[in-house]
């Protein structure tokens, strides 16, 4: 059911710095900002985000795959990897060696792992680096598709588009099970995998292998499943809003499905980039905020120049 990432939603306590921080180090332009409309407030369950300052960017690639910044007012505080949910984006770089030298000297970004390679083939290369929202992003270099397993396709730009969102729970089988059955979704089986940044978080040793699984979208786009230790804790969301940190991720659907278990009435959405189209939200085993897109859309424009 699920066919590409169309967007990903995150809270910031200050729009102004993500926008100079993406605009400045990543090479992302804003594409469309405003108000949060109430009719998308109401799909989303989440009235109090009516009004809410949002923007969206888009990366110098012009790859249709959005990162939405809204206005954070509770201050509620966030750690990734600390609760269930989404707790990393992964982007598509070209270089990540010379990406954390940038990094390095950043007032916006922290980079928390070393670009290393993730595979014995030496074709895959990621680092880690904490954003201005607090948000968790993985910078990864695909250098040969092939020897992906998965036919991932390279950075077209320096930084490119969001091509894996991560998402945790403790129960992980609960998770798979909801893209199985309820999103139609192929999960692979379960497999061990280093995670670093994960086992930092709980004060694990950095080789401890954690369990995670596959979901594979397209040849474009992946979600990544991972077991949290027991002591992962639900996100602390305030009624009527969005969950803080890595709040949601927008999909486009194959074929849309009007009976799934949305969380509120799906709507029909004039605004930046739904452009007329019914959308719904769904709640994943992991507490995760999955909003779903009808219709497939080769290429969606962006809205121009901020």
């Amino acid at each position: 059911m699920l066919k590409t990432i169309l967007m990903v939603t995150i809270m910031a306590a200050n729009l102004f710095q993500v926008e100079q921080a993406y605009r400045d180090e990543l090479d992302y332009r804003v594409v469309d900002r405003g108000a949060v409309p109430g009719e998308l407030a109401e799909a989303w369950d989440a009235a109090g985000m009516t009004g809410r300052a949002y923007i969206t960017l888009q990366p110098s690639s012009n790859e249709p795959v959005y990162l939405r910044f809204i206005e954070e007012t509770s201050g509620a505080p966030f750690e990734p990897m600390k609760t269930e949910g989404w707790n990393a984006v992964e982007i598509l770089v070209q270089d990540p060696d010379a990406l954390a030298r940038t990094l390095d000297q950043s007032e916006h970004f922290s980079v928390v792992g070393r670009p290393r390679y993730l595979t014995e083939q030496q074709n895959i290369k990621a680092m880690q680096a904490i954003g201005p929202a607090n948000e968790l992003i993985y910078f990864t270099n695909i250098s040969d598709p092939e020897k992906s397993g998965f036919g991932l396709h390279p950075a077209r730009s320096y930084i490119d588009r969001v091509f894996i969102m991560v998402v945790g729970a403790r129960d992980h089988d609960a998770l798979g099970e909801f893209y199985r059955t309820v999103l139609g979704m192929t999960v692979t089986a379960p497999m061990l995998y280093r995670i670093g940044v994960l086992s930092r978080a709980y004060g694990m040793l950095v080789e401890t292998r954690h369990e995670l699984s596959i979901v594979q979208l397209s040849e474009r786009f992946l979600l990544e499943l991972d077991r949290y230790p027991d002591a992962a804790t639900a996100r602390d969301t305030t009624p009527g809003s969005l969950p803080p940190g890595i709040a949601m991720v927008t999909f486009e659907v194959r074929g849309w499905e009007p009976d799934l278990p949305y969380i509120a009435g799906p709507g029909q959405q004039s605004a930046f980039p739904y452009l007329g189209r019914r959308s719904g939200v769904l709640v994943g085993a992991g507490g995760e905020y999955i909003e779903l897109v009808e219709g497939a859309t080769a290429e969606l424009p962006g809205a121009g120049p901020d």
